[in-house]
């Protein structure tokens, strides 16, 4: 039954008007046919009044009830009227008027049976005869200790409480095929507001809200606080309001703190590099001043060194990240993928022994426009991120392919590991900035939480975008990038 009801608000109200409807006419048909069907038998009972016993008297002598009776005077009695006599509980005659004279009719058991438990009070009451069918029949008593009773038929009642019945139900089925229509056309229209709150919800919806700047120009034109509508458009245009103010108060803090990001990359290049450089000029120093370091001089220089490498590392890759955000042009020329994942593959084998490498490349070569150094750390980054996370021994497969939608442009490409899967907590997360694998702050794997944050922005500098499908045993980074990065 719940599958038979509408779903939509328009589809409920028009059903509710049109149902409302059809209860009232229900109403209207009964109380009409009933009052007509109540008149009618009144006069039916007011003939019968009329008439008494002066019929049935005429019956005073015991004849077949099946028996022709001419005698009984029928001057000014309606034709079918039906006369009858009981004595002693039987039946002496019974006959009904045809054509100016009472003619006889036959009496079943069960027409004597109703006729003995009509009262003598000359009040008319209903009775189904056999041969006859309804009758409203009143009881008299006679002189001699009989009873004589008198009826007219109900089937002229019955005709035309049937035909008025007829006539209204065509009546009010056209007036509600008709009142459906217009109750259809006038909800749609008193629903208009409602749809236009449900299209600027939905406008809103389709909007970037999660990331970059985002302004929402968009409002209910519907506001009027009278109406209920109206009342839901100004607290709808409200909460628009709200939402974007806190966006605005997201995107300037996020750009503040990119900045700040940028800048402090900028100004710790020229340090880094300064301290990485005194590093290996006083490790490179002259065999024979640099034996007579102490040994823990010699190792605390080779930390500054390795530290130094690291900490500009990290520079570049904020940098890198700053470049992204404010939409820097990225390089454009053609970019054979292929290649490239044979020498990023050769490369990860050097770094990662342990590891079990392998490829999935299509026969011809796949080539994209892009930045292909951008391109080629992206996939690095890829490949760095299988081989810190997963155990020695994993299988890690690197696979290019066409989309299968692209009608030949763009690529796929997709880093897959037999590792123990990203954390469920992290996977939403995965592509943010500083988040790593490692809730701690040790440094021990030398991750930086920066690595696949470069993996989305460069994806999405070309166009393309960067996802993650996770579960124990099988992990995929997978990258669409389009055929040629957009303007």
């Amino acid at each position: 039954m719940r599958g038979l009801f509408p779903r939509t608000l328009r589809a409920r109200l028009t059903l509710g008007l049109v149902a409302l409807l059809a209860f009232c006419c229900l109403a209207v048909g009964v109380a009409t046919v009933t009052a007509l069907r109540g008149f009618l038998v009144g006069r039916v009972d007011e003939q019968i009044t009329s008439l008494g016993p002066r019929l049935a008297a005429g019956l005073e002598h015991e004849r077949r009830p099946d028996s022709d009776n001419r005698d009984p005077d029928t001057r000014g009695v309606p034709p079918k009227t039906f006369a009858a006599r009981l004595f002693g509980g039987r039946v002496t005659a019974a006959g009904v008027v045809r054509d100016r004279a009472v003619v006889g009719v036959p009496v079943s058991a069960a027409d004597v049976r109703a006729l003995n438990a009509l009262p003598p009070d000359h009040r008319p009451r209903t009775v189904r005869l056999s041969a006859l069918h309804h009758y409203r029949l009143a009881a008299y008593p006679g002189d001699d200790g009989d009873v004589l009773v008198t009826g007219l038929p109900l089937r002229p009642v019955e005709e035309t409480t049937r035909r008025l019945a007829l006539v209204e139900l065509a009546v009010f089925g056209i007036v509600l095929a008709l009142a459906a229509v217009a109750a259809a056309g006038w909800v749609r229209l008193t629903l208009r507001p409602l749809r236009r709150v449900a299209a600027t919800a939905s406008r809103v919806a389709e909007l970037p809200l999660a990331s970059g700047e985002v302004a929402l120009p968009e409002r209910v034109p519907d506001a009027d606080p009278r109406t209920e509508v109206g009342r839901v458009g100004a607290a709808f245009n409200r909460m628009l309001g709200h939402v974007a103010d806190a966006l605005a108060r997201r995107q300037a803090s996020e750009q503040r703190l990119r900045s700040f990001a940028a800048d402090a990359s900028h100004e710790l290049r020229t340090p880094v590099a300064t301290i990485r450089g005194h590093a290996e000029l006083a490790l490179r120093r002259p065999p024979g001043v640099r034996d007579g370091l102490p040994g823990d001089v010699r190792h605390a220089l080779g930390r500054i060194q390795a530290e130094s490498v690291r900490m500009g590392d990290l520079v570049e890759d904020l940098l890198l990240l700053a470049r992204l955000d404010t939409g820097r042009p990225l390089a454009v020329e053609p970019v054979d993928l292929t290649r490239m994942v044979l020498d990023a593959v050769a490369d990860a084998r050097v770094a990662g022994p342990d590891h079990r490498w392998t490829m999935e490349l299509p026969e011809e070569p796949v080539t994209v426009r892009g930045d292909e150094h951008r391109l080629h750390q992206m996939l690095a980054n890829l490949l760095a991120n299988a081989r810190t996370h997963t155990p020695a021994g994993t299988r890690v497969t690197v696979r290019l392919e066409r989309p299968r939608r692209a009608a030949g442009e763009g690529a796929v490409l997709e880093v897959e590991d037999d590792g123990p899967g990203v954390p469920a907590d992290l996977r939403d997360e995965v592509f943010d900035r500083f988040v790593r694998g490692d809730r701690g702050r040790s440094r021990a794997s030398g991750s930086t939480g920066l690595g696949l944050a470069i993996v989305a922005g460069v994806a999405a500098a070309h166009g393309g975008r960067a996802e993650l499908d996770s579960a124990p045993g099988r992990t995929v980074f997978r990258v669409t990038l389009p055929g040629r990065p957009p303007a």
